[in-house]
């Protein structure tokens, strides 16, 4: 009886909690950013896309790094925001 107690109460936090269970965490070398206010038209593209959780753009890095849900978004829809903004954009592997 506990075992099954213990199996249904784990089960259902599993359930309960999917939160981070989607979440990444990507960055992406953006290219054309040339002046000051390039960062900020990069993240509102970025804020734009469901799915995307926060962004944080790099003017010196020519970098974005963005958390996002997979369960609602994906690197192609991410980098198509950036690319139609001005902004082309590919994922970095350090």
């Amino acid at each position: 009886m506990h075992q099954t107690l213990s199996l249904a109460v784990a089960a259902l936090l599993l359930t309960a909690y999917p939160i981070a269970a989607g979440e990444k965490t990507i960055t992406l070398a953006v290219e054309n950013m040339s002046c000051a206010s390039c960062p900020y038209i990069v993240k509102q593209s970025l804020a734009g896309v469901q799915g995307v959780i926060h962004a944080e753009v790099s003017f010196e890095n020519k970098t974005a790094a963005v958390t996002f849900d997979d369960t609602q978004t994906d690197l192609a829809v991410i980098t198509a925001a950036t690319a139609e903004a001005g902004f082309p954009s590919h994922p970095t592997y350090e």
